[in-house]
């Protein structure tokens, strides 16, 4: 049982991070690189902590969601390509060139703009084109009409591509009928622009789920973004198979513990009414945390090994649970929010979402520990 010195901790297994990605590993065919996607923080375990375990793994691309990502990675040491995956407002162009970062491109007018940048800077600057295959988000539309623009992007004289990608919208699908339209959609653009003289270096559409349920999508690299955290992309029933592991786990402590008449309404608006005498254990965590109000009396936690349902309604920066059948709770005793039994799988069907939004959620204020 984890010894409290804290409010809360995020604990983050890097053991179990390196095991991830030599799992991801020994599915790539030779020569395929591991794009690991770090953005909303790495999933809200900390980029920056994580980083070294990823460099010591032999991670050989990284991609962000947005540039302040690609800058924090650059200044934790990062020296490998960093994609941009979203887009980057024109006031800020400036900033990809100094992180030397890798903006995606899905106009002529952005391209336009940061190759007058990069000529006024003195650079060559890396570019990745998106192609919009089904997700109906940013991208060129995989057809003709698009490969005259991205010939006049191709000519700029201080751009350079270096890479072009897709996204597929559900490759978590076990029939593989959209991810295989996509797929085709994609080649046969890249074919297009090749055609017409257009370099793509690096060819990129495999996601998590992609990596798992379809081997035909790796190219030149694959984007791993769940997977690497332990987070399950693909139906539960086959995720129990794949032999990855959630990396994070948190933690608080019990602060106060009282017992309750029969009658007594619990939290704010009552919401809970105790049926019986009762114990009750103050948590000292609440939804400023990332600890999901919508947890409010269905959600439960562990104490001394025994599980303890949430009741009453999840304050700001407090909840209660209830302790009645749990031997000897006292405070300061361990409590647990998040691990493998409580998982975040389990916590994303619990409040019918999906695990991404649960570990992005927990806030900057829980302190993230790596061991």
């Amino acid at each position: 049982m984890r010894k409290m010195t804290q409010r809360t901790v995020a604990v983050v297994n890097l053991g179990l991070l390196e095991r991830n990605i030599k799992n991801i590993r020994k599915r790539l065919n030779d020569g395929v690189e591991i794009m690991a996607v770090l953005k909303g923080d790495g999933y809200g375990h900390g980029e920056k902590g994580i980083y070294p375990t990823l460099k010591k793994c032999g991670v050989e691309r990284y991609a962000v969601a947005v540039w302040e990502e690609g800058a924090s990675l650059r200044e934790a040491g990062a020296v490998e390509p960093i994609l941009l995956l979203g887009d980057t407002c024109d006031g800020q162009l400036e900033n990809v060139i100094k992180y030397n970062l890798t903006p995606t491109i899905f106009s002529l007018d952005t391209a336009e703009k940061l190759n007058l940048l990069a000529k006024w800077s003195g650079v060559i600057q890396p570019i990745n084109i998106k192609i919009d295959t089904g997700m109906s988000r940013i991208g060129f539309p995989a057809d003709s009409s698009s490969v005259e623009q991205i010939l006049k992007i191709n000519s700029m004289e201080n751009l350079k591509i270096t890479g072009a990608f897709t996204h597929f919208s559900r490759a978590d699908e076990n029939d593989g009928i959209s991810a295989t339209e996509q797929l085709n959609l994609y080649l046969d653009m890249v074919e297009k622009l090749e055609k017409a003289g257009i370099s793509i270096p690096c060819k990129h559409v495999a996601n998590s789920p992609a990596i798992l349920l379809r081997p035909e999508t790796q190219l030149d690299a694959v984007r791993a973004g769940d997977i690497i955290y332990g987070l399950c992309p693909i139906d539960e029933n086959d995720w129990e198979k794949e032999d990855l592991h959630q990396i994070i786990s948190w933690y608080t402590y019990v602060v106060m513990v009282k017992e309750v008449p029969k009658g007594t309404e619990v939290g704010y608006g009552g919401t809970f009414v105790t049926k019986r005498t009762t114990k009750i254990a103050t948590i000292p965590v609440g939804f400023a945390d990332g600890y999901s109000r919508r947890l409010s009396n269905i959600g439960k936690v562990m104490i001394n090994g025994r599980e303890a349902p949430i009741i009453g309604r999840i304050c700001m920066d407090q909840f209660m649970v209830d302790v009645t059948d749990i031997y000897g709770v006292e405070r300061g005793d361990t409590v647990t929010l998040l691990d493998e039994k409580l998982s975040v799988l389990w916590m994303a069907d619990l409040l019918n979402t999906n695990v991404d939004e649960i570990v992005c959620g927990i806030s900057k204020r829980v302190p993230r520990i790596y061991e």
